[in-house]
């Protein structure tokens, strides 16, 4: 596994890198890489998001039993779901690979941001939804926009934290 994770990480690092230097005035590779590896999932999440909700559920509540989910929040957490390890992995190997943290302890501290993520986009969505009747997709792409700068914050400086020399070495790079 370990090494197929690195044969991806060898593939898409040259590629995204290959498009950097235009943006090299505004930000600095890592955040670029992250812009690319995170809207990549985001467009990702978006087409899941919009697949579940219109031919997987027909725009219908899903019925567990127990409990009944909005169709559009059900999207939500199904997209979620194949989100969270793609992110995780683009993240940990491809934007944050400098991080001195356990991977385990990453993958903690990614899921807490992320889960912290899914509920601010969860009330987002149920009030634009169901309060201000924005139609789910665009609502959605709302959501997200707004979660995104607080994500990449978080995982910066919480879940993938590098120590200081490291970062202060990738400073002097870019």
């Amino acid at each position: 596994m370990q090494k197929q994770i690195h044969s991806v990480r060898e593939f898409l690092l040259p590629v995204i890198d290959f498009f950097y230097p235009p943006f090299r005035r505004i930000m600095n590779l890592q955040t670029f890489r992250y812009a690319v590896c995170g809207g990549s999932n985001m467009v990702f999440g978006y087409m899941v998001y919009y697949v579940t909700f219109k031919y997987a559920l027909h725009e219908n509540n899903l019925h567990l039993g127990f409990y009944e989910l909005k169709a559009h929040s059900a999207a939500l957490f199904i997209s979620f779901c194949l989100n969270f390890p793609v992110g995780f992995l683009l993240l940990k190997f491809v934007v944050f690979n400098d991080s001195t943290i356990k991977a385990s302890v990453q993958l903690f501290r990614y899921l807490m941001v992320c889960l912290f993520n899914l509920l601010l986009n969860y009330i987002m969505l149920k009030i634009l939804v169901e309060r201000m009747h924005v139609y789910p997709t665009i609502a959605q792409i709302f959501t997200v926009g707004f979660v995104v700068v607080f994500s990449y914050l978080a995982q910066r400086h919480f879940s993938f934290k590098a120590s200081p020399v490291t970062i202060a070495e990738d400073d002097l790079t870019n």
